[in-house]
């Protein structure tokens, strides 16, 4: 399907909807959305897999990075995608084609008051080592060069900058088995999880502040895993945790912290991602918070803008999407806010550029 870059953006959010791209089959939309861009003299179009990168070389003194998935979650038996009171359903119509279809308009400036990079990336819905992202991270980091990163990740239209880090560690509990009839000649290793969970029913999650935006931290059991048939007395019970972390914390320090509290007993780190600051201090961050206005916001919860900010590249997360409904039967977005998305990173790229 051809893409039509010309129609309103709301339009065109249907289009890319309609190309079905669940993880790993994304093919069909990366071949459009780099048919599309090719023609714009303006541009540079590079192809990595499901991947495209298009970048503008104008000399200006800024860059601005502006990222966005193509691939969505199963379709739910909501395509092809539909209008209804000013609202488009559709499997990805919030997360996140509706930031994708706004990303693709603002490909047709070509005259921008700051460089830009725009990035169209695979598998950002399925496990981290197979994201377009981070390919590109490995495999072409100077791409992704800039001074502030905007990803379309659905907020509501809202600035949420930075994001939480994220840890997987096992609390362990040992015991000695026995035979279930002779309890008493061994030790429950799942009893034994009881100190473990206490910790975790007392625990006060921290609320650090990190350049001006206030984190809510939590830290809880995901998980136990424990037994080892129905006649024997278990000697290992294991509890996964999760800990949500601000980035006033490196993943290292973080598991120093759930290690500390659990003191006692064998703690396994199993991942970590880590946090990003929010990255508004930063002089073209103040201006693209000016232009879309309301009041930023810390994002709970860990995205793309981590990878961004290890590159040394400060980012947030934008998008008109609604991020509660996202992955949803229901997915829709407002097209006004598709359209309000477009006029404000428009008015942002195109306006005055501060001296600051």
């Amino acid at each position: 399907m051809r893409l039509d870059l010309a129609q309103d953006v709301g339009a065109l959010t249907a289009q890319l909807v309609d190309i079905e791209s669940v993880s790993g089959g994304e093919k069909a939309l990366a071949d459009a959305i780099e048919e599309a861009l090719l023609p714009l003299g303006h541009l540079t179009v590079h192809r990595v897999g499901e991947n495209v990168v298009a970048r503008t070389s104008l000399g200006r003194p800024e860059r601005v990075v502006i990222a966005g998935h193509i691939d969505t979650v199963p379709v739910a038996d909501n395509l092809p995608s539909r209008v209804e009171d000013g609202l488009l359903f559709g499997c990805g119509t919030s997360d996140m084609k509706s930031g994708v279809a706004v990303q693709l308009k603002l490909c047709l400036l070509d005259t921008p008051n700051r460089d830009l990079t725009f990035v169209f990336y695979e598998c950002e819905e399925i496990e981290a080592d197979r994201s377009g992202l981070f390919r590109l991270t490995r495999e072409h980091p100077e791409w992704l060069a800039g001074d502030f990163a905007v990803v379309m990740e659905p907020t509501n239209g809202l600035i949420e900058g930075g994001c939480q880090g994220t840890l997987r560690a096992e609390i362990v509990a040992r015991g000695a088995r026995a035979h279930s009839a002779r309890s008493w000649e061994g030790v429950n290793a799942i009893h034994g999880i009881r100190p473990i969970l206490d910790i975790l029913e007392r625990y006060e999650a921290r609320r650090p502040v990190v350049d001006g935006l206030e984190f809510h931290e939590g830290l809880n059991a995901v998980g136990v895993r424990g037994g080892v048939a129905g006649n024997v007395i278990p000697d290992e019970c294991v509890v996964t945790v999760n800990y949500r972390f601000a980035p006033d914390l490196t993943v290292e320090k973080a598991f120093d912290h759930v290690r500390g509290l659990f003191e006692g007993f064998e703690v396994r780190l199993l991942d970590g991602a880590p946090a990003a600051r929010p990255g508004l201090t930063h002089p073209v961050a103040a201006a693209f918070a000016a232009a879309v206005g309301g009041t930023p916001s810390a994002k709970l919860g860990w995205t793309d803008v981590a990878r961004f900010s290890a590159l040394g590249v400060p980012a947030v997360n934008c998008g008109p999407g609604n991020p509660n409904l996202a992955h949803t039967a229901g997915e829709h977005v407002a097209l006004d806010r598709i359209a309000d998305s477009e006029r404000r990173l428009t008015a942002w790229l195109t306006g005055p550029v501060s001296a600051g």
